[in-house]
């Protein structure tokens, strides 16, 4: 998220962003819930507020009333500290509210959060939460894409949620880059917004190591494939090939045979596999098989952000949102492509506590800390993720198995 000098605007900007992005969808796409782990457009729309309301209005108003308090159970999503939650699994069975009533209270808690900051201008307790809250809405805006493309992966009419757009059919010959390792300091430093699960900045030992200079692409790992790669339980993960096994699975989840060749579900709807661009929606089983298979290895996510810094790479120049092709491009002649934006990278490293960590007291301390653990960090952003929300000691995680967001590959050895 840019600096800005003007917290109003900033605000409206960034929940407007939301809107744009439902723009595009039937109140009927708004409603329905594919599975377990994605939520309906409606919710996002509405969890999204309930964060405001919950953790802004309800502590800052001296008469508080809530939009409809049968809201801070339905839009509360793990808050156990806030109260009551509308089971996460049948989120898709709420037709009420409807989603004209979702955006009514949109509109009612916006007018209110704006007149806590025009009444308010420069309270910092103040400022920080609504930046918080800002950031957790650009969350959502990515989880509202990756959720609807696996909703409309599921009709077999494959609709279109987005124009396609010209993509190159070529991507630079893959090669390695040298880091020299050592004492290496990482996490967030400096004063701008970051997550608590960031700090504290810390040192590491790394071994001297090298990094493929770009993802892989959709035609590396389609010879990961006919190679046997799926079949052939030498490169698996114990887990991972129970995991395959179970979900039967032989493919990227959005890819489909056809002929001798490949289809791939985007959000422009099924289209031919583009080899040239990065592989993504793998797990983290399909990544680390694919790695062993080429020789290689996923890096730590240590390794992955002295990289980023040895590299000055800029998180702005990535390819991610703003550009409304909702799909990754291939790699260009960087000498270290991608590392921003296109598509999250897995890393080996589980998701765990940095030395010194502590979890802030109350319910907003439930944001990162309580899931350290049973997932894996995966850095670097995506092109579903807002322009701007991403810095190199960002750390997302997931459970192994999760492959619905755009996940992807870049090699370590």
């Amino acid at each position: 998220m840019p600096p800005t000098r003007d917290p109003i605007s900033t605000y409206q900007t960034i929940r407007q962003q939301s809107l744009a992005l439902t723009v595009r969808l039937s109140a009927e796409d708004c409603c329905v819930q594919s599975m377990p782990d994605a939520s309906p457009s409606k919710w996002h729309l509405g969890h999204t507020t309930w964060f405001f309301e919950t953790f802004v209005l309800e502590s800052r108003e001296p008469d508080f009333k809530p939009f409809h308090p049968a809201f801070r159970v339905l839009f509360n999503s793990y808050y156990n500290a806030v109260g009551d939650k509308h089971p996460r699994p049948r989120r898709g069975l709420l037709t009420r509210p409807g989603l004209d009533e979702v955006l009514a209270y949109r509109a009612d808690v916006d007018r209110r959060i704006c007149q806590q900051l025009t009444t308010s201008p420069d309270d910092p307790a103040l400022l920080a939460l609504i930046e918080l809250g800002q950031h957790h809405e650009q969350q959502h805006q990515e989880l509202l894409l990756t959720d609807i493309k696996h909703l409309l992966s599921c009709n077999p009419l494959f609709p279109a949620y987005a124009n396609a757009m010209p993509s190159t059919e070529t991507t630079p010959a893959l090669t390695w880059l040298d880091f020299p390792g050592g004492l290496s300091e990482i996490g967030h430093v400096g004063n701008r917004f970051c997550y608590d699960n960031e700090l504290p900045r810390h040192c590491v030992y790394l071994e001297p190591y090298q990094l493929a200079s770009r993802l892989i692409s959709n035609g590396e790992y389609a010879e990961f494939i006919t190679a046997g790669g799926y079949a052939d339980p030498e490169y698996w993960l114990a887990e991972g090939w129970d995991w395959r096994i179970a979900e039967q699975r032989e493919h990227p989840l959005y890819w489909h045979r056809h002929g001798n060749g490949w289809l791939e579900f985007t959000l422009t709807g099924l289209n031919p596999l583009v080899a040239a661009q990065p592989v993504v929606h793998v797990s983290l089983y399909e990544a680390d098989a694919y790695a062993r298979w080429a020789g290689a290895r996923l890096p730590s996510e240590a390794e992955w952000e002295n990289a980023a810094a040895q590299m000055q790479a800029d998180p702005l120049a990535g390819h991610f949102a703003n550009s409304q092709a909702f799909h990754p491009r291939p790699a260009r002649p960087d000498a270290m492509a991608q590392l921003f934006g296109d598509a999250w990278e897995w890393t080996q490293s589980s998701y765990s506590a940095y030395p010194g960590f502590a979890i802030a007291p109350g319910a907003i301390g439930e944001y990162n800390g309580k899931f350290m653990i049973n997932q894996y960090v995966l850095r670097g952003g995506s092109c579903a993720t807002p322009l701007g929300h991403i810095r190199a000691s960002y750390r997302n995680f997931f459970p192994a198995a999760s492959c619905w967001q755009f996940s992807g590959i870049r090699l370590a050895r």
